[in-house]
C-alpha cells in the first residue's frame, strides 16, 4: 500500500530542492529525518515536514509501523513562477523568474512492493 504526501507551492527553487532530495534518496525513513535535520540547506526543511506529513499519514490513516515503511519515491516539480522585473539603466527592465516547487514522496511497506 502506497501512502502519498505532498507539498505544493514551496517558494523554493526545484534545483535546491532536488540537491536535498537526492541526498536522502536511498535512506530508511529515520535516517533521512536525521539527515534533514542536520543539513543546512534551504531545501531540507521542506523535505523534513513533508517526509513528517507521510510518516503521520502512513501511521494514523493507514494503522502502519514507521519500522515497516520505505522511502519508495521522492519527486520534486516545478510549480508558478512569479515574473518580477528589475529595473536596468536607460530606462529599460530586465525580466526574471521566482521560481517554486512542488514536493512528492511516496511510502511503501517492506514486503507488498510490486516488480
Amino acid at each position: 500500500m502506497e501512502i502519498v504526501a505532498r507539498t505544493k507551492s514551496i517558494r523554493i527553487s526545484p534545483r535546491k530542492v532536488r540537491l536535498v532530495a537526492d541526498s536522502i534518496r536511498n535512506l530508511t525513513i529515520r535516517e533521512a529525518l536525521n539527515t534533514l535535520s542536520l543539513v543546512q540547506k534551504v531545501g531540507a526543511s521542506a523535505l523534513y515536514d513533508t517526509l513528517q506529513s507521510a510518516v503521520g499519514n502512513a501511521i494514523n490513516n493507514a494503522k502502519k509501523k514507521e519500522s515497516d515503511m520505505f522511502i519508495k519515491s521522492i519527486e520534486v516539480f516545478e510549480g508558478p513562477s512569479l515574473k518580477r522585473f528589475h529595473p536596468s539603466t536607460r530606462g529599460r527592465i530586465h525580466s526574471y523568474k521566482k521560481k517554486s516547487s512542488h514536493i512528492k514522496i511516496v511510502l511503501e511497506t517492506k514486503g507488498e512492493h510490486s516488480a
